[in-house]
Parts: C-alpha cells; sequence; structure tokens
C-alpha cells in the first residue's frame, strides 16, 4: 500500500473568505479580532525517521547546474554546523523537538534523467516507479520534476507528495511549477492566482521555479520525517493530514495573514526576501514549522 501525501503552497481556501466577506477593515484588524487558538498535532504512536538517513536524488528532466546546486545546497545546510538564529540549520533544528525524531540527512546518490525515460506526462504511479530505482531503507529518494513535465494533480491539489510503500521505504516528490502554475506553487515569488494581487516577493536565488520548488521541498520533507507511515504526527484525516509545516501554510515571517508572508529580510543588493542562510551563504526562504514544545507556527524571523 502506498500512502501520499498533498499540499499546496497556495492559500487560496483561506483568502477566499475575503473574497466571501468583503469589509472595509484590514486583514491586519480582522485577524486582531480574532483569538488564535493553540494548533495541535497528535502524535499517532506509529514509527518515525531517525538516525543517518541518504537522500538520494533523481533529477527528472531538464534541470540546469545552478538550479541543481541551489536545490543541493538546500539539503546540505539542513545539518550544517552553522545554528545562527536565521540558518537553515536552526529551521531544521525544530524537528529534533518532536518525539522520537533525532535524525541527520545526508546527500547520496544522484540520477539524472535528462531523456524523459517515462515521457513528459507522469502519474502518480510514475513517481513510485522512479523513486525506486534508488531506495532501501534507513534512505529517502526524493524526486525533482522540472518545468515541462506535467504530474498527475500537479497544480491543481498539489505542489509536491511524500510517501511510503509497503516495503517501508519512504520517497518524495516536488515540481518546478515555473510555466504551469507559479501563482501556486512559487507564491510568494509570484502573484497568486486568486485574491489581493499584492506585489510579489524577489526570490533569493534569482529563479522562481527553483526557489519554490525549496519551500515545498522544506514542506515535504519535515512531514516525510515526522509523518513516513501515516501515523506519525498529523491533524485531521490520515490521507489527508495536516503536517509539520502543511499545518503552517503561507507563514514565512512575523505578522503574517492570508495574503500576506509576514515580515521577512531582504538582500540589501538585489532586494531578495529570504529568511534563512545556507552554506557559502546561500539564501533561502523557508516556511514555518509547527513546534510541538508551544503548539505554534515557528518562523526563523
Amino acid at each position: 500500500m502506498t500512502s501520499t501525501y498533498h499540499f499546496s503552497i497556495f492559500v487560496s481556501l483561506l483568502l477566499l473568505s475575503f473574497l466571501l466577506n468583503p469589509t472595509s477593515a484590514t486583514p491586519r484588524k480582522l485577524f486582531s479580532l480574532v483569538q488564535e487558538q493553540p494548533l495541535i498535532l497528535k502524535y499517532h504512536n506509529g514509527p518515525l525517521l531517525k538516525g543517518n538517513i541518504t537522500l538520494n536524488l533523481v533529477w527528472y528532466g531538464n534541470f540546469s547546474p545552478i538550479q541543481r546546486s541551489i536545490l543541493v545546497d538546500f539539503l546540505q545546510s539542513l545539518n550544517s554546523h552553522t545554528t545562527t538564529p536565521h540558518s537553515v540549520s536552526s529551521w531544521w533544528q525544530t524537528i529534533q523537538k518532536y518525539k522520537g525524531v533525532s535524525c541527520t540527512l545526508a546527500v547520496g546518490n544522484q540520477i539524472l534523467d535528462e531523456d524523459y525515460s517515462l515521457g513528459k506526462s507522469l502519474r502518480s504511479s510514475d513517481i513510485i516507479s522512479l523513486a525506486s530505482r534508488s531506495n532501501q531503507r534507513s534512505e529517502i529518494t526524493v524526486v525533482f520534476t522540472s518545468a515541462d513535465v506535467a504530474v498527475e494533480g500537479f497544480c491543481m491539489s498539489r505542489c509536491g507528495t511524500h510517501g511510503s510503500t509497503q516495503s517501508k521505504w519512504a520517497y518524495a516528490w516536488v515540481g518546478n511549477s515555473e510555466t504551469q502554475c507559479p501563482g501556486q506553487c512559487a507564491w510568494p515569488f509570484h502573484q497568486p492566482m486568486y485574491g489581493p494581487q499584492t506585489p510579489p516577493l524577489v526570490s533569493p536565488n534569482g529563479d522562481v521555479g527553483i526557489d519554490g520548488m525549496v519551500i515545498n521541498l522544506a514542506t515535504v520533507l519535515a512531514g516525510t520525517v515526522t509523518n513516513p507511515f501515516d501515523n506519525g504526527y498529523f491533524q485531521g484525516s490520515a490521507s489527508a493530514p495536516l503536517e509539520a509545516v502543511t499545518a503552517c501554510t503561507g507563514i514565512f515571517g512575523t505578522g503574517a495573514y492570508p495574503g500576506y508572508p509576514g515580515e521577512v529580510l531582504a538582500d540589501g543588493t538585489t532586494g531578495a526576501s529570504y529568511n534563512a542562510v545556507g552554506v557559502d551563504g546561500r539564501k533561502y526562504l523557508l516556511p514555518a514549522m509547527w513546534d510541538p514544545q508551544t503548539s505554534t507556527c515557528k518562523t526563523l524571523v
């Protein structure tokens, strides 16, 4: 049996509340009237991923060396020794607060499929097939699909997935949405498809699609580690759970509300928005993660 988790970075459902309930009050004032309730992700007593975990990568389609380096640098930053308040590794340390989770991630084998061996229109089963090319226990295979590859459900109900198989190995998939649905899967670096049309943020690495993939990759990795087999940490239905990051959708900095990602840092030279710094000084914008100690969505800024 395969378990698959769907999520969409775009906050259209929350933005819809403004469209259905127009008012002259600002979003900040509206949200200040609502008392925030504790957010609880229940632990369902299943096994979580721990120990030294290898991340094997499958690059499906056309990715430039620079694009691959942006994503690989992010993965290598998760367990770097730099633990400043705004470091990628500090963001990942929140994972260690989850009961039973203590893991170190390291990039392992990388497979390049630049010839589109399964075509340019993939089903969910094709993602599992690609992941199975390099997977064993204590490993996670991440499949990346390029901007010219269509994947079942992509842009309609998901920007990425993570799941597991009967043999108990985990996989994840993230697609490049730059030409297909950047307003949904690369927000806030592109104007949203619906709701308030606020100016998009400048992407920190100058590539809207890839910087959007970083957000989605962070999301599925956190979900894979804390809810790998459908019985870890989540809220709601096991078939459509709110997980470590999806429970905090659309939050990137202090003061976030639907349509506004929150206060983040800005590069003084390029004007790019970010909240985390990785290896070699590379900048990223990472989503909030649920903190089990405070039952709140924790941001780096």
